[in-house]
C-alpha cells in the first residue's frame, strides 16, 4: 500500500461536512481527528473519526472559530494537515496563514487566494482586470450612505448592497429608491459587521430576474487548472439556496464554455490552487455576470460529484498534499442529471429553527439516491449552529427522472420529534414552473407565498 497523503488530518468543522471528510480521509488511508464543543460531544463525526479533542463550549466564538484551541488540537494529536470544511474558519485567510506557519498544510486555498477572492470588492476588480462580465457598480467599498446614494443614482435603480466581506446571503439589501437606501444602510453595514467582522458595504446594478449558476474549479500547484460543469441554484429563499441542481436547465453547450473560460481567466490571474466555486448571474437574454468566488469547497458540491463521477474531497486532499491533476479539461463529460435538497431543522412555514430531539429516523435508499447527513435517531439536535442536519441528493438520467426521483425519495424521508423543510421542498418540486425550468431566483416568493 502507497504511503498517505498525510500523516493525520484534522476536521476544523462539525456536522455533515465533518463527517464526510473523514469519509474521503479513510479511503484514502488517512487518520482523521475530529474537534468539537461541549455541545457536540455525540455527534457522528465525533464518534467516527480516529480521534476526538474537545475545543470549547457551545458558542461557535469559543470552540469552532477558535484558531489557537484548533491549532492546539493538530500539536498534541500529531496532525500535519487540516481541512476547514465550509463555514467556520474556510475562508479565513488568517487562519490559513498560521496553519502554514505551524507546519501544517491547509487542505484548501492559499492565504493570498482565500484574501484577493474572499473580500468582494477585490474580487471584483481582479474580475474587471481580467474582463469577466461585471454588472456596473463599485470595485471598492463606500465611504459611508452618501457615496452610496451617489452610485446608486449613477448607474441606476433598483441596487443591491452588499458586504465586502460577504457570503452564504448574509448582508444583503435590495433598494429602489435613494429614501429606501438612506434608510436601510446603516442597518445593512451593521449586519456585515455582526456576520464578518467587517461592515464594509459595496454598491452593485440589481439584476431584477436572473439565474443564479455557479462554475466549479479544480485547480493543482502545478498551474493545471480545470472547471467541472456548473450548478445551478437559483431556487433561493432571502438568498439563501434551498436546492441545487447539476447540470443548469438553462445551459447550453456555447454558455458552458464562456462561463468556464471565465472561471479560468480568475483562477489564473490569481494563480489559484485547490477547488472553489466562481459564482454568476444569468439573465434573461443568457448573458451572465461576475458575482463571487466561493475558496473553499461548497455545501452542493454533491451534486456535481454524481455528474462528474469525481471525489471532490479526495481532489482536495490530492491537491493540497501537491500532487497534479490526473484529469484534463476534455476528460470532463457531464452524465445524467443530479439534484440536492438541504434538509433543515425549521419550520418552514415560520423559516424558523426547530431544534429537539429526533425521535424516529428514516432515510429513503435505492439506486442514485445518496444522503449526507450526522443526525441520527435519538440526536438531539441543537439550537447553537446552522439549522441544516442533512443533504439528499439524486442522479438519473434525464431532469425529469431526477425530479420523480427525488419526489420518491422525500416521501420515504422520515424524520419525526422536529420539524423539517421536507414538506416545503416537496411543494417545489410539484410545481409546474419548477419542473418546467421556468423561474428566477424569485420564484419562492412569486409562486410560493404561503411561505414568505
Amino acid at each position: 500500500m502507497s504511503k498517505p497523503l498525510f500523516r493525520k488530518v484534522l476536521i476544523a468543522n462539525r456536522g455533515e461536512i465533518a463527517l464526510r471528510v473523514i469519509r474521503a480521509c479513510r479511503e484514502l488511508g488517512i487518520p482523521t481527528v475530529a474537534v468539537y464543543s461541549t455541545a457536540d460531544e455525540h455527534s457522528l463525526h465525533v464518534k467516527m473519526a480516529d480521534e476526538a479533542v474537545c475545543i470549547g463550549p457551545p458558542r461557535s466564538k469559543l470552540s469552532y472559530l477558535n484558531i489557537a484551541a484548533i491549532l492546539s488540537a493538530a500539536d498534541i494529536t500529531g496532525a500535519d494537515a487540516i481541512h476547514p470544511g465550509y463555514g467556520f474558519l474556510s475562508e479565513n485567510p488568517e487562519f490559513a496563514r498560521l496553519c502554514r506557519e505551524c507546519k501544517m498544510t491547509f487542505i484548501g486555498p492559499s492565504p493570498a487566494n482565500i484574501e484577493a477572492m474572499g473580500e468582494k470588492t477585490r474580487a471584483r476588480a481582479i474580475a474587471r482586470e481580467v474582463g469577466v462580465p461585471l454588472l456596473p457598480g463599485t470595485l471598492a467599498a463606500v465611504a459611508g450612505v452618501e457615496e452610496a446614494v451617489t452610485v446608486a443614482d449613477e448607474i441606476g435603480y433598483p441596487v443591491i448592497m452588499k458586504a465586502a466581506a460577504g457570503g452564504g446571503g448574509k448582508g444583503i439589501h435590495v433598494v429602489y429608491n435613494a429614501q429606501q437606501l438612506r434608510s436601510s444602510f446603516d442597518r445593512a453595514s451593521s449586519e456585515a459587521g455582526a456576520a464578518f467582522g467587517n461592515p464594509a458595504m459595496y454598491v452593485e446594478k440589481y439584476c431584477e430576474h436572473p439565474r443564479h449558476v455557479e462554475i466549479q474549479v479544480l485547480c493543482d500547484k502545478h498551474g493545471n487548472r480545470i472547471f467541472l460543469g456548473e450548478r445551478d441554484c437559483t431556487i433561493q429563499r432571502r438568498h439563501q439556496k434551498i436546492l441545487e441542481e447539476s447540470p443548469s436547465p438553462i445551459m447550453d453547450a456555447k454558455l458552458r464554455d464562456a462561463m468556464g473560460r471565465a472561471a479560468m481567466k480568475l483562477c489564473t490571474a490569481v494563480k489559484y490552487e485547490n477547488v472553489g466555486t466562481v459564482e454568476f448571474l444569468v439573465d434573461e437574454n443568457k448573458n451572465f455576470y461576475f458575482m463571487e468566488m466561493n475558496a473553499r469547497i461548497q455545501v452542493e458540491h454533491p451534486v456535481t460529484e454524481m455528474v462528474t463521477g469525481l471525489d471532490l474531497l479526495k481532489e482536495q486532499l490530492r491537491a493540497a498534499a501537491g500532487l497534479p491533476l490526473k484529469i484534463k479539461q476534455s476528460d470532463i463529460h457531464l452524465q445524467g442529471h443530479s439534484i440536492e435538497c438541504r434538509i433543515n431543522a425549521e419550520d418552514p412555514e415560520r423559516m424558523a429553527p426547530s431544534p429537539g430531539t429526533i425521535t424516529a429516523f428514516h432515510v429513503p435508499g435505492g439506486l442514485g439516491v445518496r444522503i449526507d447527513s450526522f443526525v441520527y435517531d435519538q440526536y438531539k439536535v441543537l439550537p447553537f449552529y446552522d439549522s441544516l442536519i442533512g443533504k439528499l441528493i439524486v442522479h438519473a438520467p434525464t431532469r425529469l427522472e431526477a425530479i420523480a426521483k427525488m419526489r420518491q425519495a422525500l416521501d420515504e424521508f422520515v424524520v419525526e420529534g422536529i420539524k423539517t423543510n421536507i414538506p416545503f421542498h416537496k411543494k417545489i418540486l410539484a410545481s409546474k414552473k419548477f419542473r418546467d425550468a421556468d423561474y428566477d431566483t424569485h420564484f419562492l416568493e412569486e409562486f410560493l407565498p404561503k411561505y414568505e
